[in-house]
């Protein structure tokens, strides 16, 4: 049996970790890398950042917030947002992280892939497929966080990259993402079965029981986790937060966190192995 992994993602714009519902109206949680040390000490896999506002700028803005996070954890840090050119990726490797994750520039550009996963090996290249479920029952993936339309089919887009030899591939349900309501099971399990390559899973885990399964069922290799870590870390951490920038709102509110059960890292991998799933404790 596989030992599955546990990934926090971290949507980070400017400064800030934040957290939005399909990947919009983004509210500012705190610092990245104090979630992200956090995360390390209670078990984490790996961590992901993503620069959320990277591609609608055209440029990655995480250096130094890898740097300072590379220096206390000892885990892989994949990181993604605005990544256009094999310098970019450069950029990123030297600055601490272990992996890239292209969406965008992979689509518009299968040339990069080539040269990245030629450079670099194939398993420093992710790349990120955003879903959305149209009214046919096709799924199509977008770029820029779920706005930019591509008319690329999903599943054809998960081969191709396999093809390309990528690394892993990360499947975001944009239409679920954020809602806490459980993954889309369909999606993740017809990628799963179409590549071999890894796939984590990523988008609406409200609770640990959702997890068993996207492993068991849909066969994910990982799942990447925001709101059901951040909201404990917020729990946990009533200090910290105080003063950041941005739509700071939610963290100065009676926080009732909806769909969503909080937990740690830890009570995440319990149940999993409670429910005889793999994963390093």
């Amino acid at each position: 049996m596989k030992t599955v992994r546990i990934i926090p993602r971290l949507d980070v714009k400017g400064p800030n970790l934040v957290k939005g519902i399909h990947l919009e109206g983004l509210r500012v949680l705190g610092k990245p890398s104090d979630f992200a040390k956090y995360y390390y000490e209670q078990g984490a896999d790996e961590v992901m950042f993503m620069d959320v506002v990277a591609s609608l700028y055209e440029r990655n803005s995480l250096h130094d917030i890898i740097s300072e996070t590379a220096k206390s954890i000892f885990i892989p840090i994949t990181v993604g947002g605005g990544l256009r050119s094999i310098s970019d990726i450069k950029a990123v490797l030297r600055a601490g992280a272990d992996k890239v994750c292209l969406n965008t520039a992979a689509i518009n550009n299968h040339q990069l892939i080539k040269d990245a996963t030629r450079m670099f090996g194939s398993s420093t290249i992710v790349v990120a497929i955003e879903a959305i479920k149209e009214t046919n029952g096709t799924y199509l993936a977008y770029t820029d966080n779920g706005r930019e339309y591509t008319g690329v089919d999903v599943f054809e887009w998960a081969q191709k990259l396999e093809e390309l030899r990528v690394g892993e591939i990360v499947i975001t349900s944009v239409d679920k993402e954020g809602t806490g309501e459980g993954f889309d099971l369909e999606l993740i399990s017809k990628i799963s079965a179409l590549v071999s390559v890894p796939v984590i899973a990523h988008g609406g885990a409200g609770q640990k029981e959702h997890l068993p399964a996207v492993f068991n069922d849909a066969k994910a290799d990982a799942v990447a986790l925001g709101s059901l870590l951040h909201y404990q870390f917020i729990k946990d951490n009533e200090s910290v937060n105080s003063k950041e920038e941005g739509n700071t709102e939610f963290l100065k509110q009676k926080r009732d966190f909806h769909t969503f059960k909080p937990c740690r890292i830890k009570d995440v991998k319990e149940y999993l192995v409670e429910n005889g799933i793999e994963c390093r404790l």
